[in-house]
């Protein structure tokens, strides 16, 4: 069992502690809900999931290739959520921003994985560095306290989900031997930066804690 499963204990016991601080002051109003109440999160761990099955074949291009498939499909669903049921203008762009890029990207993994069968000499590293980026990201998403907030909530598993997703092209570059994967890592990891910028300016001028 992964060690992010037992994060969402302490994520409930930390949104307890601020919910009861911020009720001492009730101009605050602050809110959180549980994550399992939360659609994000529920996408989260599903991805999860679907990724920890993967089955592996030490070849990083093409294990990078797999997973990403999988983390992009991850993004789209949660930002086909905030389209249909978020009210932010900006976060409703930013959604579609993200949905366009990937499922263009997801075409380039394809097309890839369809012409490069997987081949020696194996990397275990670099799916040690893929496991290690999945599991900072969920205990990054456990310790969010969430507000059922869609836009919100959406914002700020995204800066997370990105976040790993960068981790993972970066062990790309470091560990690849494809040039097409590798540039593609690249400009995953530029998108994706400017992207966590826009999220997190979005997040400071909307702040609720």
């Amino acid at each position: 069992m992964l060690r992010s499963l037992r994060f969402p204990l302490f994520a409930c016991l930390l949104a307890f502690t601020t919910l009861t601080a911020c009720n001492k002051d009730d101009s605050d109003g602050l809110k959180v809900q549980a994550h399992d109440d939360n659609v994000f999160m529920r996408m989260m761990h599903d991805m999860m999931t679907q990724m920890m099955a993967m089955t592996k074949t030490q070849d990083p291009d093409n294990d990078f290739a797999m997973m990403m498939k999988m983390h992009h499909q991850g993004a789209i669903t949660m930002s086909q959520e905030e389209l249909r049921s978020g009210k932010d203008a900006d976060m409703k762009r930013m959604a579609q921003t993200i949905i366009t890029k990937q499922q263009a990207e997801i075409q380039q993994l394809d097309a890839f994985l369809s012409s490069h069968p997987a081949h020696a000499p194996a990397v275990p590293a670099f799916n040690t560095k893929q496991m290690e980026s999945m599991e900072r990201m969920m205990q990054a998403n456990d310790l969010r306290p969430l507000t059922g907030d869609i836009d919100y909530d959406f914002a700020q598993l995204m800066v997370d989900h990105h976040r790993s997703a960068m981790e993972n092209s970066q062990a790309e570059i470091e560990y690849g031997r494809e040039n097409a994967m590798k540039t593609l890592a690249h400009n995953i990891i530029d998108d994706q930066e400017m992207e966590i910028k826009d999220l997190q300016a979005w997040l400071l001028a909307h702040k609720k804690f």
